[in-house]
């Protein structure tokens, strides 16, 4: 991390802003007329990665509030300092936000990229801090620091690249950086594009999660264009196309529930990628219906299996004839009247 030497303190910039600090910490501290909230996604972040700072500005003091710049003093700002104690100017201080009015009970959201602001790309932690400025309520409002730590990853894969020009002429160069970075509960995967001659970079985009042992693929086409894909759980692909502006060009997430996704060049020298299932991953998923009881189908009537009589003083289990069908009997006829047998010859019949 480079030092501020204590000479500098001296310089008109830094004559402006201590007195301001001053006023900041002294002024506003017990009010709350004016309440600022500070919100920051994480607190590690990789050099020169964008550092998105969420602000949210409420108005309790009843009446409506003009937020504006007055006298040379910022409505809006952010303290930033190092853990030493160093404050850290923005870029530009003579930097201009338009005048912004608040209604009573009413909050406004601002969400601001600070890795363009200040040059907080040293390597060490910052304490920031978000601060407003209300001429009206002749005081500053604060929010709680909190704190970040800008680091560095582990390098991948890294290569200089020219940039196409028009007309035949060269475009200059660009250092394309693929970086990881290890998490207690992931690991993370940033690419980096940059002009070290100039000292001007372009991108650090964080590319999302990878699983370590699936290394990452990286291809260029004949313009430079920077291809990755990257496994980043289990069957599961991202593939990014950026330019060398840094500008994403393409993001497309893949399922592979068989073959692993590849990037392949093709004979005009493009890349591509071939196989996996395009899918979006911020697709709400379709609710699983419960099926009612009156969806179930009625099951189909099925004859009752025929009872198997087993002979007697036979085997259990030996296979025996089937015992012919008897016919059911006929019902019997009712008595007849009785016809008298023919008396034998001789016989005398009585009346």
């Amino acid at each position: 991390m480079s030092t501020l030497p204590a000479s500098s303190l001296r310089h008109p910039r830094w004559t402006l802003l201590l007195p301001l600090l001053a006023a900041f910490f002294l002024l506003g501290e017990g009010r709350a007329q004016l309440v600022v909230d500070l919100s920051i996604k994480r607190n590690l972040y990789i050099a020169y990665e964008p550092l998105l700072a969420t602000v949210r500005i409420t108005n309790l003091s009843g009446n409506q509030l003009l937020l504006a710049d007055v006298e040379g003093k910022k409505w809006f700002g952010f303290q930033i300092q190092t853990l030493d104690g160093r404050p850290v100017p923005p870029n530009d201080p003579n930097y201009e936000i338009p005048p912004v009015q608040i209604g009573p009970g009413e909050s406004i959201t601002r969400t601001i990229n600070l890795t363009q602001l200040y040059p907080i790309t040293d390597f060490g932690s910052y304490r920031i801090r978000a601060s407003v400025h209300a001429a009206e309520l002749d005081g500053y409002f604060g929010s709680p620091p909190l704190t970040v730590e800008i680091t560095e990853g582990r390098l991948i894969w890294q290569q200089t690249v020219g940039v196409p020009g028009s007309e035949g002429g060269s475009g200059g160069t660009r250092v394309i950086s693929l970086l990881s970075y290890r998490l207690p509960e992931r690991t993370d995967l940033y690419l980096r594009i940059e002009d070290k001659a100039s000292g001007i970079v372009y991108c650090t985009h964080r590319l999302g999660d990878y699983i370590t042992h699936g290394k990452p693929e990286i291809m260029l086409d004949t313009a430079n264009v920077v291809h990755v894909l990257q496994n980043n759980i289990p069957r599961q692909f991202v593939y990014s196309k950026v330019g060398l502006d840094g500008k994403i060009l393409d993001r497309v997430s893949l399922n592979a529930p068989k073959d692993r996704p590849v990037l392949r060049r093709n004979t005009d020298g493009s890349v591509q990628v071939f196989g996996g299932i395009p899918f979006d991953p911020h697709a709400t998923p379709t609710p699983t219906q419960i099926p009612k009881l009156s969806d179930r189908p009625v099951p189909m009537p099925t004859p009752a299996p025929a009872a198997t009589a087993t002979p007697r003083g036979g085997v259990k289990g030996a296979k025996t004839k089937p015992t012919p069908k008897s016919s059911p009997p006929s019902s019997p006829k009712p008595p007849s009247r009785a016809t008298p047998s023919p008396s034998p010859v001789g016989s005398v019949s009585v009346d």
